[in-house]
């Protein structure tokens, strides 16, 4: 009861000194909780959904995914002939039954071409209008749709794009574009998680989806009552046979959640991963302010040790002061958490995701996570400045406040320290000379975890020398108030070694993926500017295939030299070696394809491949089923019948560009498959005559005007999109990385706010004789910015040589330049000096209104 009774005091004195201690537990914490929460909020706003609009019974066609998505290679999603429904409707326990068309392959425009699919990457969704679908949604305005002229439009959608009863839209697929006005708006009765949808009567939506009538994607079948849904589904499989997949709702809603799910896992923890981070940044934090109090309360321990305290009480003093502070950030992180939660909610809704405060989810293990999580690092983080404290000796108490240095116990950190870098570079060495991607990468991480560690435990002694530099270059120009800023950060190695490391850990995950996307970019484009003899590239950025007609129109542009069209299919391969491969791509162009892309060949020559019935395949392909020059594959396309398949060319497999491709010629592909099931253009790539490539590139856009779905690009363009895509990758990982920074921030405030108050005397007595208080905040300031930029180098050093060794993983790979950003590495750089002053304002304002003689007469 004593211990408690004294750790309670002795937090409660100290409180402004926990509080940003506090804060950063609380920070790590939210993170945490706000994660768990706003990733089993999602579950919840997608099974809700999944459940309400799953039929008891759906039947589709074999072909279709579980999650009933799939579109064939002609750009239709698989059909099933209507008589099935009269099959379904014969069935026992079958209540009702009604057949359905819908498909996620469209492109909905309104009047001027402008897309109407969500801005947040969910999908776009053409069905006919059905009982199901009355089930969960609600007629707002308006009416259903009735004949050809008429398409109705969910809430949000209409909302997002201001569209009213009457505008005109256009549905565009692959069989063309279907113009309807607005009759009706519906209102979903369950959370909307994003997706636009769009409803046609049902003959209508049969020609506009799949260019004839007779057909459904989906039969929704409702039990009769007293009928269970799995015994419905054994007589509907009893009547149908096995040619159609037929699953019940709950099979339907897990398959649907299964498919989120993969998304889902990876954002939860991806972002799990750097609460993570922030948390190993927090020990620091931690750790500094309980070594800094310790120390400040040298002679109380002492006095403590000398009236009878014992080791263990005094050590378990300490520990529950930690406690405390682990607990109290812990219990305001995890409501931190929810408001979080609530937040991220809000901001997906304006990114197009809307996401229902009413379905806000939090299970018990949220806070449970938490409060264990934050209490435990807390305590942890903790142990050996209570463990130090506890070996204070009754003498102490004799002393001036201030435990003297360990000066074995730094020889050791020297030594482990030492010997843990060295060990993780020589892995890194290791990553560099591994001949494959896979090996490499486990060197690397090993690698990385030990260089850190090894920054960390011998961070003290370097910040003597690193120090000493940054003094030099940029104190001494502050006269002697920079010497004492440097001396300052002089005096104590070890709290100037973990201060930095806390900045150092986020900057060097800045720097190294920084470099690794850099050198991504830089090797992509030195690809394309090597390998790619094409001018344009035309294609859907999400997915959706090339339409005939708009081949036609690329075909018809003026000033274009070539046209090369590239499809995409999947076949059975029967190798040489007896193996049979299910499912394996083969990608069908033109033979001008070989001239538009400079693929690198170790045997034959890529132009011989586009001869009839011939094929080139990849050098590891070729190499793991014993396929020489002049060698046969069966290939059996999907679509269609087997072909006996001549190998022409052996391509390389160190290329970025159409990795792994094996190709033939459209040509060959048509002669085993039927016309009416060839694959649609992937992409389609455009060569001007010499000397008319502005022209063309206008034109090109002119011709495919009507055909808004597809992007005309030139080299140029596609550049900066991969740029940007890589961008906006890095600038999200940079945000959520900001976390860490952010409680790196408040370690150099606590450092420099307990640093002040450690040298109260000290600083009444430069003031006593002359020190203006101007001065005094220059020094702190000066003080600041050394250990942020002692931060800042090691991390950036570190994190530089995380990259560079990353990207010897990605030469394996084909991606074979590096590339150092140094306009990043040099704003990170700059841009930690001025965290250094913004984290020294407060401290500095405190110093500076210090009375003088109250901090002389401070003991």
């Amino acid at each position: 009861m004593t211990v408690l009774k004294t750790s309670m005091r002795n937090f409660l004195a100290h409180k402004g000194r926990m509080a940003l201690s506090a804060v950063a537990v609380l920070l790590s914490v939210a993170f945490v909780c706000g994660t768990l929460v706003f990733t089993d909020t999602m579950n919840t706003t997608f099974d809700k959904l999944f459940a309400a609009t799953s039929s008891d019974v759906t039947v589709s066609a074999k072909s279709a995914s579980d999650t009933g998505e799939t579109t064939a290679d002609n750009g239709k999603p698989p059909v099933m002939p209507a008589s099935v429904l009269t099959e379904v409707r014969r069935a026992d326990g079958v209540k009702s039954a009604e057949g359905t068309v819908s498909s996620t392959s469209v492109t909905v425009v309104d009047a001027d071409k402008d897309k109407l699919s969500p801005s947040s990457g969910a999908p776009t969704i053409v069905g006919s209008w059905d009982g199901n679908d009355a089930r969960t949604m609600k007629i707002t305005s308006g009416a259903a749709p009735k004949g050809p002229e008429q398409v109705m439009v969910d809430a949000d959608t209409a909302d997002k794009h201001h569209l009213e009863l009457g505008d005109e839209i256009g549905v565009i697929t692959a069989v063309g574009t279907h113009t309807a006005k607005i009759s009706g708006i519906a209102d979903f009765t369950v959370t909307n998680p994003g997706a636009a949808i769009f409803y046609l009567d049902t003959p209508t939506a049969q020609r506009a989806l799949i260019g004839e009538t007779g057909v459904y994607t989906d039969v929704n079948v409702t039990a009769a009552p007293g009928v269970s849904d799995a015994q419905l589904k054994k007589n509907v499989l009893a009547e149908l046979g096995g040619d159609y997949r037929v699953q019940t709702a709950k099979e339907t809603a897990d398959a649907n959640q299964k498919d989120v799910q993969g998304f889902m896992n990876v954002m939860k923890y991806a972002m799990l991963g750097f609460a993570g981070i922030a948390f190993l940044v927090g020990i620091f934090l931690i750790i500094n302010t309980f070594s800094m109090l310790v120390a400040q309360r040298t002679r109380e321990i002492g006095l403590m040790r000398a009236i009878g305290s014992s080791r263990r009480q005094v050590n378990r003093s300490v520990l529950v002061e930690a406690l405390l502070l682990g607990f109290v950030g812990s219990v305001l992180g995890v409501g931190a958490g929810v408001g979080l939660a609530v937040g991220l909610m809000k901001l997906m809704g304006r990114m197009g995701m809307e996401l229902s405060t009413d379905d806000l989810t939090v299970a018990w293990t949220t806070p449970v996570a938490g409060l264990v999580l934050g209490v435990i690092v807390t305590v942890l983080a903790a142990y050996l400045p209570a463990r130090r404290a506890g070996r204070i000796s009754p003498m102490a108490a004799l002393r001036d406040a201030g435990a003297p240095a360990d000066a074995r116990a730094g020889w050791v950190r020297g030594v482990i320290g030492t010997v843990l870098t060295g060990a993780g570079v020589f892995a890194l060495f290791l990553t560099a000379g591994a001949d494959k991607a896979t090996e490499g990468s486990l060197w690397l991480g090993l690698g990385v975890v030990l260089s850190l560690i090894g920054f960390v435990v011998i961070g003290p002694l370097l910040a003597s020398g690193v120090v000493r530099v940054l003094g030099a270059v940029l104190l001494r120009v502050f006269g002697p108030v920079g010497r004492m800023a440097e001396r300052n950060a002089l005096r104590n190695p070890r709290r100037t070694g973990a201060t930095g490391a806390a900045l150092m850990i986020g900057l060097a995950l800045v720097a190294c993926l920084s470099v690794v996307g850099s050198s991504m970019v830089a090797s992509a484009t030195d690809q394309l500017d090597k390998t790619v003899g094409t001018d344009f590239i035309v294609q859907d950025d999400n997915g959706q295939l090339i339409t005939p007609q708009a081949v036609r129109a690329i075909k018809a542009t003026p000033g274009l030299e070539r046209v090369t069209e590239y499809k995409w299919t999947q076949a059975d391969f029967t190798t040489p070696d007896g193996k049979t491969l299910k499912d394996t791509a083969i990608t069908a162009a033109d033979p001008s394809y070989a001239t538009d892309l400079r693929t690198e060949t170790v045997a034959g020559n890529l132009a011989d491949a586009y001869e009839p019935d011939s094929m080139s395949v990849h050098e590891k392909f070729a190499k793991d089923h014993g396929i020489r020059l002049g060698s046969e594959i069966a290939v059996a396309f999907r679509d269609g019948s087997t072909a006996r398949l001549t190998v022409r060319a052996i391509t390389s497999s160190d290329v970025v560009i159409d990795a792994g491709a094996m190709y033939t010629s459209i040509a060959t592909m048509a002669k085993y498959v039927p016309a009416d099931r060839m694959p649609l253009d992937t992409l389609v790539f455009a060569t001007a005559k010499d000397g008319r490539q502005d022209a063309a590139y206008k034109a090109l856009k002119s011709a495919l005007h009507d055909y808004p779905q597809y992007t005309v690009r030139d080299q140029t363009d596609y550049k900066e999109a991969l740029k940007d895509q890589i961008g906006q990758l890095l600038n999200m990982i940079y945000g959520l990385l900001a976390l860490a920074i952010i409680v790196a921030i408040l370690g150099v405030v606590n450092t420099l706010a307990l640093s002040v108050v450690e040298r109260t005397r000290e600083i009444g007595l430069m003031r006593a004789i002359g020190l203006s208080r101007r001065q005094l905040r220059r020094m702190i300031r000066m003080e600041s910015v050394v250990i942020a930029l002692f931060g800042a180098l090691l991390g950036l050093g570190l994190g530089m040589g995380w990259g560079a060794t990353a990207q010897q993983l990605l030469a394996l790979e084909g991606l074979m330049v590096l590339d150092i950003p140094w306009p990043t590495i040099i704003g990170v750089f700059v841009a930690s000096a001025f965290v250094g002053l913004f984290a020294a304002l407060i401290p500095a304002f405190r110093a500076g209104r210090m009375n003088v003689l109250n901090a002389i007469a401070t003991e």
